[in-house]
């Protein structure tokens, strides 16, 4: 038997375009699971910078998404709907990729999208799962066909993709170098296992990046910076080298000399997860419970955590990642 569930939950809705302010607690129902869905009594929420990024109204959610922010979460489930397939029961702990409406009590998530907790982990770190490891999964090394062996540059090392992109890429036999903007960042990247971490303030990565390498260069680059970083980064791919895009802090539109990729066979490529079809985040999430969930239940890689804010002090936690001071994941907790 199950608690009757009630009518109304609290959840942070976007008043209107703009700063942190707009984020507003509000009482709405609570989601229904359409067929193939399942019900989640929210115990944390991921904060991410799509997040940001749609506060300010440059990033609306997919058709048929919630509007509420908020792209992961992890708790417990109360209520499974008609064809969400066999496996799942009330009261698993699940971690769910999200298209919206994280930032509430309770959410409503595509079942192929759910996945199990780890045992490792508590319920506020599991929450800083999904996308972040879809993201560097698909990316790293499902378009980037990144090897054990290779070498990988990470722009941005300390944010919630950056740390997972060393512990995964680690993990699995790669040399990683990441950039950062501190030495107290640079320091944390090398505690996760980067093997250098570049003060991009005070130092010239691309000009490390050939000496660490002897001139070779790096076989893939994960960026999220874009702008100037692009045609850097191009300059310091090794000979059929990958380069990703996720974001572009400073800008999309840049001009490149595409001599330069013919001539080392360069692979310019990159995505973006909210959008996509459901049938193929649902084969990120299978890969992702074959290859890397043993390695979390092995205690082999963990998300850090750098701040945890209750539900109504969203802004507070938005104003923090607009910030940059983090290092690692921060977490919305109910």
């Amino acid at each position: 038997m199950t608690a009757p569930l009630p009518d109304q939950m609290r959840c942070v809705e976007i008043a209107g375009a703009g700063g942190p302010e707009v984020l507003q607690i509000a009482s709405r129902p609570l989601p229904v699971p359409a067929d193939g869905e399942v019900l989640i009594a929210v115990a944390a929420a991921g904060v991410n910078r799509p997040d940001i990024f749609q506060r300010q109204g440059s990033y609306p959610p997919p058709p048929g998404a919630s509007d509420l922010p908020g792209l992961e979460v992890a708790g417990t489930l109360v209520a499974i709907g008609a064809k969400a397939g066999e496996g799942w029961r009330i009261g698993d702990r699940v971690c769910a990729l999200l298209s919206g409406g994280g930032y509430a009590q309770y959410a409503s998530a595509d079942a192929a999208l759910c996945m199990p907790v780890p045992q490792t982990l508590d319920l506020d770190e599991a929450a800083a799962l999904p996308e972040t490891f879809f993201t560097v999964w698909h990316n790293l090394f499902q378009r980037a066909r990144l090897q054990e062996g290779e070498s990988l540059l990470v722009h941005g090392g300390s944010s919630g993709i950056g740390t997972t992109a060393i512990q995964m890429a680690k993990a699995f036999g790669v040399t990683v170098y990441v950039t950062a903007g501190s030495p107290e960042k640079c320091a944390a990247c090398e505690a996760l296992g980067a093997d250098r971490a570049i003060n991009y303030r005070t130092e010239d990565y691309p000009t490390i990046i050939k000496e660490l390498t002897g001139g070779r260069g790096v076989d893939v680059v994960l960026d999220m910076v874009g702008g100037d970083y692009i045609d850097r980064d191009l300059r310091i791919l090794a000979e059929d080298g990958r380069h990703v895009n996720i974001a572009f802090l400073q800008g999309s539109k840049v001009t490149v000399d595409l001599m330069r990729m013919m001539l080392k066979r360069l692979t310019l490529t990159g995505s973006t997860l909210r959008s996509r079809p459901t049938t193929v985040k649902a084969g990120i999430a299978r890969a992702l419970e074959e290859k890397v969930w043993p390695l979390l239940e092995q205690g082999k890689l963990r998300p850090p955590i750098h701040a945890r804010f209750a539900l109504e002090d969203a802004a507070e936690a938005h104003r923090l990642m607009e910030r940059s001071e983090h290092i690692g994941k921060i977490v919305l907790t109910l």
